[in-house]
């Protein structure tokens, strides 16, 4: 069974930085694309970013676009999200989750496994 890791959350000040990782196992995790998702307080679960199960394509949500950067060990099975400039509305849980195949894809359904999310909380 593949199971999904995520670690790394926690509180940040605004601009600050922060390292998802998400570590994988049970599963051939270099023949997926990877992808993160966020969930604030209310709200829907939304697309942050995918990568490519080589790691040489990504893509991201406008709204992370330039401050956060998604990526991958194969020879680890883990994925990164490294997020830079943080805001208070980048506060959600973060989840990782895995690519029903090997495609760039931002919609939820197209990803099988998903991660357990990890707290992130960006505020002064």
């Amino acid at each position: 069974q593949v199971r999904l890791v995520e670690s790394g959350g926690g509180l940040v000040q605004p601009g600050g930085s922060l390292r998802l990782s998400c570590q994988a196992s049970g599963g051939t995790f270099n023949r997926y694309a990877m992808g993160w998702f966020r969930q604030a307080p209310g709200k829907e679960r939304d697309f942050v970013a995918t990568i490519s199960w080589s790691g040489d394509a990504d893509y991201y949500a406008d709204s992370v676009k330039g401050r956060f950067t998604i990526s991958r060990d194969n020879a680890k099975d883990t994925v990164y999200l490294y997020m830079n400039s943080l805001e208070p509305d980048d506060t959600a849980v973060y989840y990782c989750a895995r690519n029903r195949g090997n495609v760039l894809q931002t919609a939820r359904e197209t990803f099988d496994y998903w991660g357990q999310g990890t707290q992130v909380t960006v505020s002064s």
